[in-house]
Order: C-alpha cells, then structure tokens, then sequence
C-alpha cells in the first residue's frame, strides 16, 4: 500500500509503507523493494482506495501536497537516523539508577 505524503510540491507524493521509498504516482510496484500496491492509504485519515482517487489529494479529507513535512516523513527520517527517542535514554537512566540504589543498599 501506498501512502499519499506532504510536500513542498503541489503534487502528491508516494511512499512505499515497507520500505519507504519514493515511489512514481503511476507505479503498481515499489522501485526498491518489489512490493506490489493494490491501493492507496491516505496516511492523515486512513481512506484507502484506487489511485485514480488520488490523483489531486486524498478524496475523504482533502490531504495532499500543502507545504511542510508530515508525520510519516518525520518518522521516516527518524528510523533512518537510528537515534531513539529521548524519552528511552531517560528511562534507562532511571532504571539504572533505581538498581543502584538497591544494590548500594543490600
């Protein structure tokens, strides 16, 4: 399945959702990994259809090219960094921190 992503652009743009990649508007399968598209899945709303309703942007919720980087590329960039969130480093810390104390204590 293909997903319909926020450009710059005023057309959409398409992502594979297995391996991210770019993917052509008139492609039936991902360049990269093979992957066939049956559908389009409108990644604000979750509207699934043929691409021919896709064509100007997201038929059920009018998602389409408008400016900025939606959540999908921002998580995309965020696996290809391979950095986790903050959130893990700060429970680790506090784990870690919790086990010294009991083991300081014993």
């Amino acid at each position: 399945m293909r997903k319909a992503q926020k450009t710059k652009r005023k057309a959409p743009r398409f992502f594979c959702d297995s391996c991210g990649a770019e993917v052509p508007f008139e492609e039936k399968r991902c360049p990269k990994c093979g992957k066939f598209f049956a559908s389009i899945r409108c990644p604000k709303c979750g509207f699934t259809g043929d691409d021919e309703l896709f064509k100007d942007g997201c038929p059920a919720c009018g998602y389409s090219a408008a400016g900025g980087k939606g959540r999908t590329a921002r998580k995309q960039e965020w696996q290809k960094s391979g950095a986790l969130p903050l959130w893990v480093y700060f429970l680790t810390a506090a784990i870690i921190a919790a086990l010294c104390a009991v083991l300081l204590t014993v």
